[in-house]
């Protein structure tokens, strides 16, 4: 008799876990074919996802790297749903980056991709560094026509601690509406630069700066801010830009 009471506990928590197992977004791996090449993707849906966005990751990284799995997790907290891809030479362990019309081909890839996956849902395609840079390439001149908006995040705008303007022009073609996200102390992006070409693009483009946050949105030593602080700010600005974009008339 004894264990019946041990056996209706078990139960009581098992029925008060079902919930939060259920709250939990779903992560399901895929597959991107870029040039034929098959190029491996991560879809991480929240069980009430508002907006997916496709993000390409940065230079340094794939899609395994720390800053796209907490990043797209606290999207998902957010209710933004992501598609994470990588390119091919990350895909094939290569140091060297591929040329720049290989990754804005594999940002369209992703895209198309999505298109298929988002039913209703906003879709919005952004990254992370040289993934921004590959984004707004493909985005130039309508080159992503399922995309209701655009994301850049950490802009690689010049040389390290060499401000100028020496990657500007992929940025002028840009004509979905479009939001950056720079950090203060982002040596790649100097900050005034960046907002002149933010209020060049009109009203279309929108600037959110991370204080304190560098090229990786990493805070100094010693910042009142944590680096998962600065992660749920980063999603709260793209899920509010999110909202501002009309659904898609996809099925």
């Amino acid at each position: 008799m004894r264990s019946r009471p041990l056996r209706l506990l078990l139960l009581l928590a098992c029925l008060l876990a079902s919930p939060a197992r259920a709250a939990e977004p779903e992560l399901t791996p895929l597959s991107i074919s870029v040039r034929g090449q098959p190029c491996s993707a991560l879809l991480l849906r929240p069980a009430a996802a508002r907006a997916l966005l496709v993000l390409a990751h940065g230079k340094l990284m794939d899609i395994h790297h720390p800053f796209m799995e907490e990043i797209s997790a606290a999207l998902a907290r957010r209710g933004v749903a992501t598609l994470r891809f990588n390119f091919p030479y990350a895909e094939a362990k290569r140091e060297q980056v591929d040329p720049v019309p290989l990754l804005a081909e594999s940002v369209r890839a992703a895209t198309r991709d999505a298109a298929g996956r988002r039913g209703s849902l906003p879709l919005l395609v952004g990254g992370k560094s040289v993934g921004a840079l590959a984004t707004a390439f493909a985005a130039q001149d309508g080159g992503l026509p399922e995309a209701q908006g655009v994301v850049i995040l950490s802009y690689p705008l010049h040389a390290p601690g060499r401000p100028s303007g020496l990657n500007a022009r992929a940025l002028d073609g840009l004509t979905l509406p479009t939001l950056f996200v720079q950090g203060t102390r982002d040596a790649l992006a100097d900050l005034t630069l960046m907002t002149a070409l933010v209020e060049q693009a009109g009203k279309s483009a929108t600037l959110h700066v991370v204080q304190d946050g560098d090229h990786a949105f990493a805070p100094p030593e010693g910042s009142v801010r944590t680096q998962q602080e600065i992660y749920d700010e980063i999603a709260g600005a793209v899920a509010s830009f999110a909202a501002t974009l009309a659904p898609s008339q996809g099925g």
